[in-house]
């Protein structure tokens, strides 16, 4: 990427630090109306990474700001992996996305931070993740630019990555393969039987743990278990913080199973993995009830993708961990752009489900 090319997206980070870029449109009475309320909230932590954390961020905001999402940072694809090989910057794309959902305005500046450039040097890279490298270079570490984002963008809490340090999943499956790279792993997450971080000593923000010790609720998930969800845990420090905790932690289960990284696995298995990162199984364990339409379970499962739902057998499992299980309709079906409809969370049924456990707790 040419200086002059880096040069035009540092001018629009000045260009939306000085406000010339407005993102929120609402009555100031109103606004801090909504603010007020907003911060007498629950404090939040909410660990994960890709989609599912950022479909969970947009649920949750509209009941508190005392939010930190906890992101991981072993993406290796597409934007975000070229910003890694070429400028050794941690990916930003996952911390790009949850930013995003945590604004005012998130529909908006969605738009924006992920315009995705089509021709030329940028073709494959979006705005935000361009916006996140120049903030970088501009701040001079990684965790700095995540922060000026966070205040730059007024932002509905807090995102943070869960290190600074350059980490790389690896795996080993029971044929005895070792896998290197969230690629990999991915590809192989069916197979596993051991996974871990190297460098294994590699330490998670004090922010982080910091937030764990403010928190009243953790969230875990929902996203890919092997590549969202699990490699936040795998640094020590971090799981031996919630080991620690006595603060009840939610684990929020995936609609349906992951080609080759978790197919054909069961929720118990997925709660069992979690449980292994953790040392503890969560409190609860959220699994959706939904009946999910045929077509998209016909076309999913050609793609090697099945239905995460729970049976008798499984939900006496669970409890046996210690865990107690929430069953509710958390779905919902998406028209995407490329003209098929396609399955996600439902930010908003998936947060009212999160704080009715909140309120019983509070009972």
């Amino acid at each position: 990427m040419t200086t002059f090319i880096l040069g035009v997206i540092t001018t629009l980070v000045i260009l939306f630090m000085f406000g010339r870029i407005r993102l929120s449109s609402g009555k100031p009475a109103i606004e801090r109306a909504i603010n007020r309320k907003l911060s007498e909230g629950p404090y939040i932590v909410a660990v994960g990474g890709g989609t599912g954390l950022s479909t969970l961020l947009r649920g949750i905001k509209s009941f508190t700001r005392n939010i930190t999402a906890v992101v991981a940072v072993t993406d290796e694809g597409g934007s975000s992996g070229r910003i890694r090989n070429e400028w050794g910057m941690l990916p930003p794309g996952d911390v790009r996305n949850c930013i995003a959902a945590l604004a005012e305005n998130d529909s908006e500046l969605r738009k924006i931070l992920d315009f995705r450039f089509d021709r030329g040097e940028l073709k494959g890279h979006s705005l935000g993740n361009l916006l996140l490298l120049a903030v970088t270079e501009m701040s001079g570490d990684f965790s700095r630019a995540v922060e000026r984002m966070n205040h730059l963008l007024s932002i509905r809490g807090r995102v943070l990555p869960v290190t600074t340090e350059g980490i790389t999943l690896m795996g080993k499956t029971r044929d005895g393969l070792t896998v290197k790279g969230e690629l990999d792993i991915s590809a192989h997450g069916h197979e596993l039987s051991e996974i871990w971080l190297e460098p294994v000593d590699a330490k998670p923000l004090p922010d982080v743990l910091g937030a764990v010790d403010d928190a009243d609720v953790i969230l875990l998930g929902p996203g890919s278990l092997f590549t969202s969800v699990i490699p936040n845990l795998l640094m020590s420090d971090f799981a031996d913080k919630l080991r620690a905790s006595n603060v009840p932690a939610i684990y929020i289960c995936n609609l349906m199973t992951q080609p080759e990284e978790t197919q054909g696995f069961s929720i118990v298995q997925h709660v069992d993995w979690v449980s292994a990162a953790v040392g503890k199984c969560p409190d609860f364990v959220i699994v959706n009830s939904g009946i999910i339409p045929e077509d998209i379970v016909e076309r999913y499962a050609k793609e090697g993708a099945n239905p995460l739902y729970i049976d008798d057998e499984q939900r006496e499992a669970v409890r046996a961990m210690g865990c107690e299980v929430v069953e509710a309709d958390i779905m919902s079906v998406w028209d995407s752009e490329k003209e098929r409809r396609v399955l996600r969370h439902d930010s908003r049924k998936l947060a009212s489900v999160i704080f009715k456990i909140i309120r019983r707790l509070d009972d």
